[in-house]
């Protein structure tokens, strides 16, 4: 079995090749050209630092650039990153460098899901299919591989953490240790991966297992607590939970000042539509048709700890994307939450099914488990051309735009994406609207503004055609459109003395 378990991941690697090769060309959307910018800086020495603003929480006074980065994104995919640049970028380029090692990563996904089935009762064999469905990705995950995110390290933290949590609920010290670790390392991965320690306090609280729980509780506890105090050491972000749990509109986000506040109606609407929004996703993620054969696998398996503290931590998250950060759950957040409890979550399909089966002719098994895997290759393949037409068609209209936005500086409304596509400092459009843009064309001597068709509300009457006098009538190339700095602008915002640079603002 093991050289069949080889064998299977080396085809899905294969696979993961091809579909970077072909479709995943670029890294696609505001999370991942993040990564890779710092990941960039991070390989060449310069730090966890940006040369570009994504967004103000990252730059509260108007700091001069380089920035400190990741005060919102956690650190630990640009540091993957940057050691595959690092090692690689003379032979394949940033790119690509920072993709092989995300794609090295993705490779021991079918062997961390053979050992989790195999964990909880599964057979060989079963655990066998269930690698291969957690490699194939279905229609959610195939793209994500491969993409310059966290979704492969949260998936192989994710999944091992369950694997040693499992020893560790049997008052095993050292598995303890190691699943802090990985509570740790998911962490700094992703943040809500910090609410994965819930379990290891769990396991404290009990004297069978309290030394595990405690010893993992505090590895945990001192991984997270570094980053935290980075954070503060940094003065941290007077309006990171405005930012966050408290944003009445999506883009109070990208404001250099958020405001606004939501009534009790408006809160509570859009927290069950996240909640029905994330469910739909959770769904989408199991294919559907697996939700039933997981249910089996929770219920043939429910007597293990590791069994049980999947279902709570799973719905844990789901509450607390759904009420806690609505919005950014909608966005992407919960998707990306879901990756730390994929390949798991195929060993219990396997599971599920397997038991199922049993008492099923062999006809009838041959076909569900072929057609499940085929139905998983025909959804992966959905699931990357729904990528290609997502975000390339995007990029190419990017890269078109480009010839044509004056040299230096420029503002546009994904500043992580246009830095790395025109390789130059980018500053993101505030969604304050067009005053707080002349502060920041101020500050850092932008010398133009790009719109595209997805821009901030606030620019709606610049796009449309309105004049403004201190930028000049637009270029267009296809739906993006330029407009020049053309006169001195005025701003009333007044950075921090120890901020540096012109004096540019007053």
């Amino acid at each position: 079995m093991r050289r069949r378990l080889i064998v299977l991941s080396l085809v899905l690697v294969a696979v993961r090749v091809l579909s970077a090769a072909v479709v995943v060309v670029q890294p696609g959307f505001t999370d991942a050209f993040y990564y890779v910018d710092v990941a960039r800086r991070l390989a060449h020495g310069q730090g966890l630092t940006a040369d570009f603003i994504w967004n103000f929480l990252e730059a509260p006074h108007l700091d001069p650039l380089p920035i400190a980065s990741h005060r919102f994104w956690m650190p630990l995919t640009t540091v993957v990153q940057a050691t595959g640049i690092a090692l690689l970028e003379p032979t394949l380029g940033t790119f690509r460098s920072a993709q092989t090692a995300i794609v090295l990563v993705a490779a021991f996904v079918p062997a961390v899901t053979y050992a989790a089935g195999r964990s909880i009762g599964a057979s060989p064999h079963a655990a066998l299919f269930a690698a291969a469905l957690a490699g194939l990705g279905g229609g959610a995950f195939a793209p994500a591989w491969v993409t310059l995110d966290s979704f492969a390290i949260a998936a192989l933290l994710g999944t091992g953490f369950f694997i040693f949590f499992a020893r560790a609920a049997t008052g095993d010290t050292r598995a303890g240790v190691v699943s802090g670790l990985l509570v740790g390392l998911l962490f700094l991965a992703r943040a809500e991966g910090a609410l994965f320690g819930v379990a290891l306090l769990a396991l404290a609280v009990r004297p069978t297992t309290r030394a595990a729980g405690v010893a993992g509780s505090a590895v945990a506890l001192a991984i997270g607590a570094a980053w935290l105090i980075r954070g503060m050491a940094l003065g941290g972000s007077s309006d990171l939970l405005t930012r966050t749990l408290l944003l009445a509109h999506y883009e109070s986000f990208f404001a250099i000042d958020p405001t606004g506040s939501a009534d009790l109606a408006t809160i509570v609407t859009t927290r069950l539509g996240a909640l029905g929004s994330d469910f739909v996703v959770a769904l989408f993620g199991l294919m559907a048709f697996l939700a039933f054969p997981l249910l089996l696998g929770i219920r043939v398996a429910w007597r293990r700890p590791v069994v049980r503290a999947f279902v709570v931590l799973g719905l844990l998250i789901y509450v607390a994307e759904g009420l806690v950060w609505p919005l950014h759950a909608t966005r992407g957040s919960y998707f990306h939450s879901l990756a730390a409890f994929y390949p798991f979550a195929m060993g219990l399909v396997a599971l599920g099914g397997e038991r199922w089966l049993e008492r099923r002719d062999a006809a009838t098994r041959r076909l569900a488990v072929g057609g499940t895997v085929a139905a998983a290759v025909a959804l992966a393949v959905v699931g990357l051309t729904t990528w290609d037409a997502t975000f390339n068609d995007g990029y190419r209209a990017r890269v078109a735009a480009v010839d044509a936005i004056p040299a230096g500086p420029f503002l546009a409304i994904d500043g992580a994406a246009w830095r790395w596509i025109a390789d130059r400092p980018v500053y993101v459009t505030p969604a304050d609207g067009l005053d707080a843009a002349a502060c920041v064309v101020a500050r850092y001597g932008a010398k133009s503004v790009v719109l595209e068709a997805a821009h901030f509300s606030a620019y709606d009457g610049l796009y449309r055609g309105d004049s403004v006098p201190w930028l000049a009538a637009p270029v267009e190339r296809g739906t993006v459109k330029i407009y020049a700095v053309q006169a001195d602008v005025s701003c009333a915002i007044r950075a921090l003395p120890d901020t540096g640079g012109a004096g540019a603002v007053p």
